[in-house]
């Protein structure tokens, strides 16, 4: 079997269907757990984290036989946010840690992310020889073998401790009023209580979870109620997550939203001038606006871009000794606290800015103005391979003569949904938009 179940982000797809099925997932935990057991030792341990879709009961049951079968104790965490499974899988000394997430997805999707013992993201290696053994017969545990299963009930609050910590000292949010948006996903309990310990005035959204409603109209992916919100209940800021709450969007008190970009700009700039952003590096994909990385030459500063996917960032950064990074979307990385993206931390670093320099958001998060960036997604059929085609290479080749100079293409496969994902930025908006409609229509056609 290839390496064909994992995609940027682990194993994706609507629930009760292949490759999310019950039977599927308890295969993933054992041949998980034979890969995590190799030594043969005992006291082996997986901690198992889940957001709020309806279909995680499922995949934490079946998860949970697969992972036990194979000798492996282990520890369920409930809802929590993915970045709490990194900062558990180390603190609780276990051999991995997983996810039972779709993110931004609706909720009729779900996902399994898989964190190795250091609270980092699986490599592409260690996914693909997982992947392996679902292809053969995964050797079960003896009967006297067979691991347990213990549900952890502190967990959000061992997450929300750390993330309080990252506050300066001495620093409270007193006299901000913030809107979190919580997506009624991971972070729904969590978000409020750590941003009212700290002092806030908490206006919450998206904090009623019915295992249908994560991501729906709320959250970091749809912002709109709650950019009316901040302007209509008079808050300072709106924090917006998204389903699993390793993604951010900020809301300024006009109600005007700040992408992952835009974020990154702020942190690296303020890092930059405390002498703490090592390298004077930022890492982001190849989506991140152009408008970011001149704003970051002007200053000094690099962008160093990888793939999309912010396991690619993450890995970049430690190949490098960077601390800071992220993507377009949201997913900000900050090493110096955690393993993964956070949306919660980003958050509050945010808000730190915010009480440290008694500026507003609006005069702290818009700090470039972004090349004009038009992205379109054209869905195909599993299996197929529209870019392929020699018309498509044609078509595309024709697109970046035509943007020489003026801006840039970009045209990848979603390694989440079938889709594929055609971006261009330019500044003249005519150019802009003949260019990406041309690619799209052939993808289309050739699909």
């Amino acid at each position: 079997m290839g390496n064909s179940l994992f995609g940027t982000d682990g194993v994706r797809g609507r629930a009760n269907s292949y490759p999310m099925t019950a039977e599927i997932a308890l295969r993933i935990g054992a041949a998980a757990g034979r890969y995590f057991r190799r030594d043969g030792s005992a006291a082996h341990r997986v901690v198992i984290g889940k957001d709020t879709r309806l279909s995680g009961y499922m995949f934490e049951n079946a998860l949970t036989a697969g992972f036990t079968s194979t000798g492996m104790n282990v520890f369920l965490l409930g809802p929590v946010p993915t970045p709490a499974v990194g900062l558990l899988t180390t603190s609780m000394r276990a051999d991995v840690g997983v996810m039972i997430s779709a993110s931004h997805n609706p909720h009729h999707d779900n996902g399994i992310k898989f964190f190795g013992p250091d609270g980092f993201k699986l490599s592409d290696e260690a996914e693909a020889e997982i992947e392996a053994l679902l292809g053969g017969d995964i050797e079960p545990a003896q009967a006297e073998n067979i691991g347990r299963a213990k549900r952890i009930d502190d967990g959000r609050f061992r997450y929300n401790e750390r993330i309080k910590t990252t506050l300066p000292a001495g620093l409270r949010l007193d006299g901000l009023k913030v809107l979190i948006d919580c997506a009624n996903g991971a972070a729904y309990r969590t978000a409020p209580e750590v941003l009212w310990e700290l002092g806030a005035d908490v206006v919450p959204m998206g904090v009623a979870p019915d295992g249908f409603n994560i991501n729906k109209g709320c959250g970091s992916t749809d912002t709109a109620a709650a950019a009316a919100a901040v302007v209509a209940q008079g808050c300072d800021v709106g924090i917006c997550l998204d389903g699993d709450a390793d993604r951010v969007m900020i809301i300024d008190e006009t109600g005007k939203v700040a992408d992952g970009d835009q974020i990154m700009a702020l942190f690296a700039e303020r890092m930059a001038a405390e002498d703490r952003l090592r390298g004077g590096v930022l890492v982001a994909t190849v989506m991140s606006n152009l408008g970011l990385e001149r704003f970051l030459d002007g200053r000094g500063l690099r962008l160093e871009r990888t793939p999309v996917g912010d396991r690619y960032v993450v890995e970049a950064m430690r190949r490098g000794g960077w601390n800071l990074g992220g993507e377009q979307s949201g997913h900000i990385v900050m090493t110096d606290y955690a393993t993964t993206g956070d949306g919660l931390l980003a958050g509050v670093q945010f808000l730190a800015a915010m009480a440290a320099t008694g500026q507003r958001a609006s005069a702290l998060v818009h700090k470039f103005d972004a090349v004009p960036q038009l992205l379109k997604n054209v869905r195909y059929q599993t299996g197929h391979t529209p870019l392929e085609s020699k018309n498509v290479q044609k078509v595309i080749a024709a697109a970046e003569v035509a943007l020489m100079g003026k801006g840039r293409l970009l045209i990848r496969k979603s390694g989440t949904e079938p889709l594929i994902r055609v971006m261009a930025e330019c500044e003249d908006d005519g150019l802009l938009l003949q260019v990406v409609d041309t690619v799209v229509a052939a993808v289309t056609a050739e699909i």
